[in-house]
């Protein structure tokens, strides 16, 4: 193993005879990376089903040398890569869950450099680069001064909640984590402003009836189209940037019953705590205004009533871009002439910077199009400067 030197920027790091061999392994081995990434993403990884994939990490983890290889309580693939000391214990994550379900067609099709299938980017890149960038430290006998966990996580996605990254940090490694990134998607943009969510499911009830012979009868489904016609009238601030969305919608049993019970599921989002709790609110306001008004239009006969359940809560946070790791990932961007890009996002890395502790995420490289549909694509043209950027950073902060 050859020792990497505590003082060097990362610049120098990148001028230094091991990091350099560990660089052009990367680079030559990105096509079989990109092989790798194609066959990760030929294993579904449904929301709350990432137990199959999560599988072959796991023996992708052991083949490749990684210690204390194992599956924690939430379902995250951990390994760990020892260097000098135990400590600064740097994690690096990439979460295995897309957002399709069973049954999605997940075949990779490929066409020059572009590959093509649902998940391709997000996050079969950022499973594939972790790996990549495993395989580099080891071609080239890479000794870090600090220890660096490698984590393929649970959750990330949809109603997943986060919990693979809550079970992280506040289960099986409280209090050993220093520092943080995960690899998620393509690009090569910093998100180091984590963007809180509040996601709701909202069920209206009443008593339901015959469309014609009991007409006149309050409506759920109509209290619901209230509802989200007040929901699409609300106003927030573009900055800090604040959005909603009404994501899905359901109920009825019949073209000729009035319902009783339809449900809509709502995401809430900003950067801004403060931001985020004022929209709640108005939120929340609006749904019992939508009930009202379509008692009152129906006498209160047969009378709606609604319940927002709090399905999802993602927090906010935010590494400021003075710190230590944000200024680190810069200086490696500019060492590798990658244009710097910072932005805001929701991601792993919003439990960590929730909670104070040094995080970022990063793109995988090469350039992704239409994510979280099944027209998702990956041009893999230069994506080898991605890998590149994530081993020179994982270099420079495990120390």
């Amino acid at each position: 193993m050859a020792a990497v030197c505590l003082g060097q920027t990362p610049a120098q790091l990148s001028s230094d005879a091991t990091v350099r061999a560990a660089m052009e392994a990367a680079r030559r081995n990105e096509p079989r990376t990109l092989d790798l990434q194609t066959r990760l993403c030929e294993i579904p990884a449904p929301p709350f089903q990432e137990a199959v994939r999560g599988q072959e990490v796991k023996r992708l983890f052991q083949e490749l040398g990684l210690r204390d290889v194992r599956v924690d309580a939430a379902g995250n693939v951990i390994g760990v890569r020892p260097g000098k000391s135990a400590r600064p214990n740097l994690v690096f994550a990439a979460h295995l869950d897309t957002v399709f379900p069973p049954g999605t067609n997940v075949k990779v099709t490929r066409q020059g450099e572009t590959l093509k299938a649902p998940g391709i980017g997000d996050n079969c890149r950022g499973l594939a680069v972790m790996l990549a960038v495993i395989r580099a430290l080891d071609d080239a006998r890479v000794e870090t001064p600090g220890a660096i966990t490698f984590v393929a996580d649970v959750g990330e996605e949809g109603l997943g909640d986060l919990r693979g990254m809550k079970g992280l940090f506040l289960d099986s490694l409280k209090g050993q984590i220093d520092k943080f990134i995960s690899v998620d998607g393509a690009g090569l943009d910093i998100t180091h402003i984590g963007v809180g969510s509040n996601r709701y499911k909202v069920t209206f009830k009443g008593p339901g009836g015959h469309s014609y012979g009991a007409f006149g009868m309050a409506n759920p489904i109509h209290a619901m189209g209230r509802a989200i016609a007040k929901i699409d009238a609300l106003k927030v601030p573009r900055q800090p940037k604040t959005t909603f969305n009404v994501g899905r919608v359901g109920g009825g049993a019949s073209i000729n019953a009035i319902p009783f019970e339809a449900w809509m599921e709502v995401d809430l989002r900003s950067a801004d705590p403060a931001a985020l709790q004022s929209l709640d609110t108005r939120f929340n306001a609006a749904i019992q205004q939508a009930v009202t008004e379509e008692n009152t239009r129906w006498h209160n006969r047969g009378p709606v009533s609604a319940s927002a359940e709090l399905v999802g809560v993602r927090p906010a946070g935010r590494t400021a871009q003075d710190s230590p790791i944000v200024q680190t990932a810069l200086a490696v961007s500019r060492a590798m002439q990658i244009e710097e890009a910072l932005r805001e996002g929701s991601t792993d890395s919003n439990v960590p910077m929730n909670l104070h502790i040094p995080a970022i995420t990063i793109g995988g490289g090469g350039t992704g199009t239409a994510a979280h549909s099944l027209t998702e694509t990956f041009d893999a043209t230069e994506s080898w400067r991605g890998t590149g950027r994530a081993l020179l950073l994982a270099i420079a902060l495990a120390r």
